[in-house]
């Protein structure tokens, strides 16, 4: 029970810490970049991606723990990362008339997320050689 309720504490701060980290990043990136284009949320969500894929091939080495992935995971990068903020985003394009540049949006973040997610778990596998 102890360790349930200090696991569902672990992910409830990691969250919170990776929204904040969503919400700073995110306004850093849109301060520099320039256009219509939400290149925050497409940064974040690819980086995002690639995060989670280390994080899985280095549990799956046993390099971290079934709780520490939890906790990164589902706490930090399920709050670090916003897909629905980039269905939204690309819905918002296309509403605007820019339908080529919304439905690339969402194709490319969504093949460019699988990719890095898998460069992440192919990187943790080879640190853990």
């Amino acid at each position: 029970m102890l360790v349930s309720l200090l696991l569902f504490t672990g992910v409830g701060i990691a969250g919170a810490c990776g929204s904040v980290a969503r919400y700073l990043l995110g306004r850093i990136i849109m301060e520099h970049m320039k256009g219509s284009f939400p290149w925050g949320t497409f940064v974040i969500n690819v980086t995002g991606a690639w995060c989670i894929g280390l994080v899985f091939a280095l549990a799956g080495q046993h390099v971290l723990s079934k709780e520490l992935q939890t906790v990164l995971a589902t706490g930090f990068l399920g709050g670090y990362t916003t897909f629905s903020t980039m269905h939204w985003e690309g819905v918002q394009l296309m509403r605007g008339g820019r339908r080529f540049q919304g439905i690339f949006y969402l194709i490319v973040t969504y093949m460019l997320g699988l990719s890095m997610e898998a460069v992440g778990m192919w990187l943790g596998w080879e640190i853990t050689r």
